[in-house]
């Protein structure tokens, strides 16, 4: 299995078959574009099937008339761009439904060696993070999750988001400090 790192053999193999090299991209891009898509979403169900709408899209954009240029592409951040920008269509097109609650639903991952009581208390910071995570702007979000829980460097957050490095960084930034500002309207609440 290839690095995601390391496109070029996954690159390669696409261009020498486009189906067994489009398995290896699946596999060495899902978990990022499905982290992406679940605290975007934040929902289990929608993440699954924003994952699969982009890996289908990227698929049919690969055996179109006018695929991409395989020599220039950068997998994760075309595969990040294509679960964004179909998450915001889809987000246009129900803008009358309301948006989608935290991670109250998302099933508990159990490691049966991991101590109960710690377990608890990770799962509950994650859904924290998540309630919080979704009290951001849209781009605001995208950036923190793209930074912080992928650990993209800036430059390739600013290809995903589509804005220049400097907005990139800002929007982190923003993001965070308002991810600071929660945290602390919430520690003093419960005081």
């Amino acid at each position: 299995m290839s690095r995601p790192d390391d496109p070029v053999p996954i690159l390669d193999a696409l261009r020498e078959d486009l189906d067994t090299g489009f398995a290896g991209l699946y596999d060495a891009y899902r978990v990022y574009v499905h982290t992406v898509a679940l605290r975007a979403t934040g929902s289990p169900a929608d993440a699954e099937d924003l994952t699969a709408e982009t890996f289908l899209r990227a698929y049919r954009s690969l055996i179109s008339t006018r695929p991409p240029d395989l020599d220039t592409l950068q997998p994760r951040a075309w595969l990040l761009t294509i679960a964004l920008n179909t998450l915001r269509n889809d987000r246009r097109t129900k803008a009358r439904k309301p948006p989608p609650g935290p991670l109250d639903n998302a099933p508990d991952r159990c490691d049966p060696t991991q101590n109960p009581a710690r377990a608890a208390e990770q799962n509950e910071t994650a859904r924290e993070l998540a309630a919080r995570l979704a009290l951001l702007p849209e781009r605001q979000r995208e950036a923190v999750v793209l930074r912080h829980v992928l650990d993209l460097p800036i430059a390739e957050i600013a290809q995903v988001l589509g804005v220049p490095e400097g907005t990139a960084k800002s929007h982190v930034s923003r993001g965070l400090a308002a991810l600071r500002v929660h945290h602390r309207e919430a520690v003093n609440a419960a005081r």
